[in-house]
């Protein structure tokens, strides 16, 4: 058996009991992985309010405002554009703890690739054995990679440049963590929200993830839209052990986020 069928038949294996066995339930962690720019936030937010799962998104955001910087400092200041990744990284880690494996994300360790962007440090944080286990994590989870187009650009002030270089670099790190991990994926290719939204119900259904059914559409009142999950900024110090590299992985119950 080849090296790549041996990588992706723990997967298989998974899925087909998931099909077959009432009992077994694949975790309910769905990410949308890949570069800004692809709009992985927006069909995070459809699969959110129409599945009913808690959305985990605007991590950076968050951690901006915590920080009270910019980009525009960030990419002038080695030191505090490491911290803010780590920070990021940590945060994500610890607000997916808090909802016990059901959720869905507009990202999972994509910071990484801006890491390897815009630090020198990002060996450090690759190498950590917490890392890994958190790639692990994700590896039990259901991931979408969505691709770059050109027509999806759009400055959002937050990421790190929307230039169509800068968007394919990201993109092809991207890729290679998931390849590098064995983590298993569908490529979303397609620009149209349509197709797109096709190919997510697709493979959820065949994971056991049946979208909520109807009786009557014609009388049943329309569900209240569902907030998504946005860490809280804070004002006081963070604690090591949840923003601090390399502590940021430890398991801690008294999470900030």
């Amino acid at each position: 058996m080849s090296e790549a069928s041996e990588a992706v038949r723990p997967s298989r294996a998974r899925v087909k009991r998931c099909q077959t066995d009432p009992v077994f339930i694949l975790p309910m962690r769905i990410y949308f992985v890949g570069s800004h720019a692809t709009g992985k936030t927006t069909l995070c937010r459809y699969v959110s309010r129409r599945y009913g799962l808690p959305m985990i998104s605007e991590v950076a955001r968050a951690i901006l405002a915590e920080m009270e910087t910019g980009l525009d400092a960030l990419r002038t200041d080695m030191d505090l554009v490491a911290e803010y990744q780590e920070r990021v990284f940590a945060r994500q880690v610890a607000v997916e703890r808090m909802h016990a494996g059901r959720f869905v994300s507009d990202r999972a360790f994509d910071n990484l690739a801006y890491v390897a962007e815009h630090t020198t440090n990002a060996a450090a944080m690759m190498n950590d054995a917490r890392f890994h286990d958190y790639m692990k994590w994700v590896r039990d989870g259901i991931v979408f990679f969505l691709r770059p187009h050109q027509s999806l650009l759009k400055d959002d002030g937050v990421r790190a440049g929307v230039s169509w270089d800068s968007v394919l670099r990201i993109d092809g790190m991207v890729k290679l963590m998931l390849e590098q991990h064995r983590i298993s994926y569908l490529p979303i290719e397609s620009v149209s929200m349509q197709e797109r939204v096709r190919a997510v119900e697709f493979v959820l259904a065949r994971c056991g993830i049946e979208l909520p059914k109807v009786e009557d559409e014609q009388v049943a009142a329309p569900k209240p839209r569902r907030p998504q999950t946005i860490p809280p900024t804070i004002t006081t110090v963070p604690a090591a052990s949840v923003e601090s590299w390399p502590y940021a992985l430890v398991e801690n119950t008294d999470h900030e986020a």
